[in-house]
């Protein structure tokens, strides 16, 4: 560990969070000559107030440890880019539209890697009204079944999530063009052709 290069970081990172040396150390329940200490690189936090300097700048451990940010390039959250996360433990259903580090219930989660549809994960798409009406003929029990159904635009994505014992299906607005994914607990993420390419009118 680089004690300079971690003290300018936190210097950084609680001038941004317009915090003063003892405000930052009131949180921590330490010296103020503490923080001082480590901006001015002459000590670096012990292991065992990582944690809460972490919490206390919003930022994660691994970044202080190495005393830079590092930051992504800007995208302008260009939605061809967008990664799903899914959280093996919880459940939970994360985005992204660059490279980030997520994690949840203690695990780093990767971002996962679309299939391309195939007969047991194919998709139906009508359009009903100014709707897109999506269904999927896939096993529904609890054991095996579609997770969430996801609308991506070049703007926005909608997501909705499903649950067992419940049809595989949903209903979404139209938007301009878009790719369609869907996510079997068993067997990943699904990538589906653009809607304008693969829709039916109903009447």
């Amino acid at each position: 560990m680089d004690c300079q290069k971690v003290g300018r970081l936190i210097l950084s990172l609680r001038k941004e969070k317009n915090m003063t040396q003892k405000d930052l150390a009131d949180l921590m329940n330490i010296s103020d000559k503490t923080i001082s200490k480590w901006e001015r690189g002459l000590g670096c936090p012990d292991v065992s107030l990582l944690s809460e300097l972490s919490k206390s700048l919003g930022v994660n451990i691994e970044k202080i440890l190495l005393g830079e940010l590092d930051p992504n390039e800007e995208n302008r959250g260009n939605m061809k880019n967008i990664n799903f996360y899914v959280c093996q433990s919880c459940s939970n259903i994360i985005t992204s539209t660059g490279s980030t580090s997520i994690s949840c219930c203690g695990r780093i989660l990767e971002p996962m890697l679309s299939n391309i549809e195939n007969d047991e994960h194919q998709i139906t798409v009508d359009e009903i009204e100014d709707d897109y009406f999506i269904k999927i003929q896939h096993e529904m029990s609890r054991d095996h079944y579609i997770a969430f159904i996801a609308y991506i635009s070049y703007d926005r994505v909608l997501i909705v999530r499903l649950y067992p014992e419940q049809a595989a299906e949903v209903r979404f607005p139209k938007m301009y063009g878009g790719t369609l994914y869907t996510y079997c607990n068993r067997h990943g993420l699904w990538k589906h052709e653009k809607t304008k390419r693969r829709t039916r009118r109903i009447n």
